[in-house]
């Protein structure tokens, strides 16, 4: 199989830069904690999608790269989604014992984060299965991205993982199909804060710029499992989230991964479903 022959570009970040892109994404994750810990049965998902916004206004946030979205119960799997407008938060009630997903994408000063954050209300066995299982797809990319395999053939390989679970792929529901799309710092002079099917119109010139040039080149900014995305990583920052699904539970986590022309890493660590697999792994080892 081919790859492009295009110059690899060279990194595009400053340590000073992945710095700011770390706070962002670490003050997505905080609200979203702030949102866990306030919603209860009976919030509904606009509800719960209005407290995230106010949250990451008040905490500094003056645009956003997509709206914040919140998706409750079978919707967590996205069951019976067949137009794009069914992933806007809509009136369905937070009932015991669903799971939830919260996923936001604010921008500080042109650092964007894009994150997603998996719960529940209440006890729900299933989903912990999943939330533990959701671990190795994070570890498979990272092997996977770290030997530069080609990003349809990672796509594969988690694909092969899910199918290997016994779940669903839930991020082939997503328009494109993405599991993943590069991030940059926003440099477009559009209005802040106003937002074009969902997407700040920020975003939207910077990605369509991307999209051009990266299309020149034999690349795509989005990460996806077609002959676009036949190419080896783009160094850059690509906020990845594999959801997977069973039933009418789903969950994903979303976050920024760091990929340098010979190496790749997750930006951070310290993020709640990293620090819920090691709480679980240290109980289990006692």
């Amino acid at each position: 199989m081919a790859l492009a022959t295009a110059p690899r570009p060279a990194f595009p970040f400053t340590e000073a830069d992945l710095g700011r892109f770390r706070e962002t994404q670490q003050l997505a994750y905080h609200c979203a904690e702030q949102v866990a810990a306030w919603i209860e049965p009976g919030v509904t998902e606009r509800q719960a999608t209005a407290q995230l916004r106010r949250r990451l206004v008040a905490a500094g946030v003056e645009d956003f790269f997509h709206v914040p979205f919140a998706w409750f119960g079978d919707r967590t799997a996205f069951r019976h989604f067949h137009t794009p407008l069914q992933f806007f938060a809509g009136g369905r009630k937070l009932e015991e014992g669903m799971p939830y997903v919260l996923d936001c994408a604010p921008v500080v000063d042109g650092y964007t984060a894009d994150i997603g954050y998996g719960g529940k209300v209440g006890e729900n066995p299933l989903w912990d299965r999943l939330a533990a299982d959701l671990r190795v797809y994070r570890e498979l990319i990272l092997r996977e991205v770290k030997a530069r395999k080609p990003l349809d053939e990672v796509y594969a390989a988690v694909d092969a993982q899910i199918a290997a679970h016994g779940y669903d792929n839930r991020h082939r529901v997503y328009p494109g199909r993405v599991i993943g799309h590069q991030v940059t710092r926003t440099t477009a002079r559009g209005p802040a804060g106003v937002n074009l099917f969902g997407f700040g119109v920020r975003t939207l010139q910077t990605l369509g710029r991307e999209l051009i040039s990266e299309r020149l080149h034999g690349r795509s900014p989005l990460w996806a499992d077609g002959r676009a995305s036949r190419h080896a990583p783009t160094p850059g920052l690509w906020a990845v989230e594999p959801h997977i699904g069973f039933r009418d539970v789903g969950i994903k986590f979303e976050e920024l991964l760091v990929v340098t022309e010979d190496d790749a890493y997750w930006l951070d660590d310290d993020l709640p479903h990293v620090r819920r697999w090691s709480t679980t792994a240290e109980e289990a080892s006692r």
